[in-house]
């Protein structure tokens, strides 16, 4: 049986991985999401890649997902001669608007509206922050002079991030765009929004999304001081959050972003929505065969705080140990998913705060997900079995992070997949609905069979009654497996 842990590991492709034998290593070694970076590779690349992993999930009967992950309005300076140049504090650098190839005195960059929107003082980062430079003077229209505040060198293509600037750059540009039409009429199962700024950027998607009359899920990646200021909307309106903490933690005073990080997991379990922690979670792994103890720490600290998910960035898509990177992170899930600690306690404050609205359309079947979790652990429940269509209850389920396994078994296609980023949530289709009881006693033979659940394990059912019917959960049933 193929490893399952509760917390979801996320693996970006890249060309350490595109063969479909190491594809399949990685979905074997508990990889439970692919994600494909729109900022590299073609499209027939990742045509190929997407056949793959749509193989394996049929010949080892997994689920792994797919997430599109959008670019983004990226700021990059131009070519550099020569690759690379050095700089020293002090130096007066001319960055202009125009295509150029740049020397020690003077860069061009790719944000036409960057004399325009930046201001005297403003700092500019580059290259993940290791060179900042400060706003000198701008003419407003195609140049800005800058002075350096660290020696470095300049290498072309360089990322630059603008952390007091209020940058116009729509949400999604001309390429995301285009790698959104290709997204959709590829049927992923998530996609990710770069430099999300505010709620509206999120709308905004979903809004073309509909118009092309598609369902795929929405996770807003945090990446920017705007988006933090405006979380709690950004929440509501997406389907999932990303921490992304590359840009972030350049974008932000880096000793902000474990206590952001926190603060975003607790609310995306107020909310029910799941929560990624992404960038430099096992980063030694790229080059060497070992994570270093801090970011064992790390990935244990994210399962601690609630993440559902931990996504991988170059450690899989370009490092030299890509299976064994999963090896190792699933081997601290499994190691701290052994805590109590981790799941549902219904005395703790935290916990009384995920507790259902009585003014919410769903009350009912909220308070009967809550408390399905509660009977799970007093009667030491070795599953939480429901019923959905929509996938509401799954979601509602998983927030509460019981220590029952949650199974969740549906009829919906395009839903099995996208489930494997919740956390704790395995997915099976079921499309035999007749009356409740056929229903109930013929999912705990499934399970039985598969292994998930033993002879005399106690499970709990949820479901809709009557079942026919589909409507919102209501009823709960603990019995044994027999």
């Amino acid at each position: 049986m193929i490893k399952f842990n509760r917390t979801k590991v996320i693996a970006t492709v890249g060309p350490a991985i595109e063969s479909k034998n190491v594809l399949t290593k990685m979905v074997l070694a508990g990889v439970d999401v692919f994600r494909i970076n729109f900022s590299h590779g073609t499209y027939d690349e990742i045509l190929k890649t997407l056949q793959y992993v749509r193989e394996i999930n049929v010949e080892y009967n997994t689920n792994v997902g797919l997430l599109a992950d959008l670019q983004g309005p990226k700021i990059r300076i131009g070519e550099i001669r020569d690759g690379k140049v050095k700089i020293r504090k002090g130096d007066v650098i001319t960055i202009t608007t125009k295509k150029m190839l740049g020397n020690t005195k003077r860069i061009s960059i790719n944000y036409e509206n960057f004399p325009k929107d930046i201001k005297e003082g403003d700092r500019i980062l580059i290259d993940d922050g290791k060179l900042e430079m400060q706003v000198v003077t701008t003419n407003r229209k195609d140049t800005v002079k800058v002075r350096v505040i660290y020696d470095g060198n300049l290498s072309s293509n360089k990322g630059v991030n603008l952390p007091n600037t209020k940058i116009s750059l729509p949400s999604l540009t001309e390429k995301d765009l285009k790698d959104l039409n290709f997204t959709l009429n590829n049927n992923f199962d998530w996609v990710a929004l770069s430099f999300v700024r505010s709620a509206s950027d999120i709308t905004h998607l979903k809004h073309i999304i509909r118009s092309r009359r598609k369902k795929i899920n929405v996770i807003a990646k945090i990446e920017k001081p705007e988006a933090t200021k405006d979380i709690s909307n950004i929440i509501r309106r997406s389907d999932a959050i990303m921490v992304a903490r590359g840009d972030l933690g350049v974008e932000i005073p880096m000793e902000e972003v474990p206590v952001l990080q926190k603060k975003i997991v607790e609310k995306c379990r107020a909310a029910s929505k799941p929560v990624i922690i992404a960038t430099q979670v096992m980063e030694n792994m790229i080059y060497r065969p070992n994570p270093l103890r801090a970011e064992v720490t790390d990935v244990a600290n994210a399962v601690y705080e609630g993440a559902d998910a931990i996504m991988l960035s170059g450690e899989t898509s370009i490092g030299k140990y890509p299976v064994k990177v999963i090896e190792t992170i699933e081997k601290i899930l499994e190691r701290v998913e052994r805590e109590d600690s981790i799941y549902l306690n219904p005395e703790d404050s935290k916990t009384r705060h995920f507790m259902s609205n009585p003014n919410s359309k769903t009350f009912i079947s909220d308070a009967i997900c809550y408390n399905v979790c509660k009977i799970s652990q007093e009667v030491n429940a070795k599953a939480i079995i429901g019923m959905t269509r929509s996938g509401y209850t799954a979601y509602q389920v998983s927030s509460y992070r019981p220590k029952a396994k949650v199974i969740i078994f549906t009829n919906n296609f395009i839903l099995l997949n996208s489930l494997s980023l919740l956390w704790g949530a395995k997915a099976f289709y079921y499309d035999k609905f007749s009356s409740t009881d056929e229903t109930i006693y013929d999912v705990k033979r499934i399970l039985r069979d598969s292994g998930i659940v033993k002879k005399g394990d106690v499970v709990i059912n949820t479901a809709s009654i009557p079942i026919h019917d589909r409507q919102r959960t209501n009823m709960i049933k603990v019995s044994v497996i027999e």
